[in-house]
């Protein structure tokens, strides 16, 4: 029962993990195998390589600079919608790749959707902080997402059993947040159509006057 509660804790957790910050959760996951302090499935070893740790810290520190500058990180976040969601859907699987195909495939179904959730709370949630002038707001949201990843792999791999509960509460979290996050991105996006469209009134509201 233990070894499936860490199992299962480093799959959801990389899943989770890569919906948010995907390079910072490779070159963390990366790092501990190769330092002897995590036993990586068969099917993540591959992260322990040296070249992989480079590219991934490579692309952390672009992603690190581009995360703290309004504007340029819905950008990035827009973009890597197409990385970050398969990505996750990957490392689930490969996480759990000692327990057969099957089990792959579910993984990479189950963490495919998490690192989707976790995606779409972040971008959006970027976007509404976008709306704000000041760009401390985005600093530490990006910074408070990053210790956020390197915090919950560390509980994933080292209290699994925490991490699990703790994910649990993130999901019910999501279930709340998200409906809301839509409803203000719907506005900002009315918002920037009023702004572009020059303040004219809708057409049926002219043909009713």
């Amino acid at each position: 029962m233990d070894e499936l509660t860490q199992t299962l804790a480093l799959t959801l957790g990389a899943a989770w993990a890569s919906g948010i910050n995907l390079y910072a959760a490779i070159l963390i996951l990366g790092l501990l195998g190769a330092s002897g302090s995590l036993d990586l499935p068969p099917g993540l070893e591959i992260l322990t390589d040296p070249l992989v740790l480079f590219a991934a810290g490579l692309m952390y520190l672009v992603e690190f600079v581009a995360d703290k500058i309004p504007g340029v990180d819905t950008a990035w976040d827009s973009l890597h919608t197409f990385v970050r969601i398969p990505a996750g859907a990957m490392l689930a699987a490969g996480a759990m790749s000692d327990l057969g195909p099957g089990a792959e495939i579910a993984a990479a179904i189950l963490g495919g959707g998490l690192a989707a959730a976790s995606h779409a709370a972040k971008s959006g949630t970027r976007v509404l902080i976008n709306t704000s002038p000041e760009p401390f707001t985005n600093w530490t949201a990006s910074i408070t997402e990053d210790v956020g990843v390197l915090a919950g792999l560390l509980i994933a791999v080292n209290h699994p059993a925490v991490f699990l509960v703790l994910l649990a509460l993130f999901v019910l979290l999501l279930f709340w947040l998200l409906p809301r996050v839509w409803r203000g991105l719907g506005q900002v996006f009315r918002f920037v159509a009023r702004l572009f469209g020059g303040g004219r009134d809708d057409p049926a509201d002219q043909r009713r006057d």
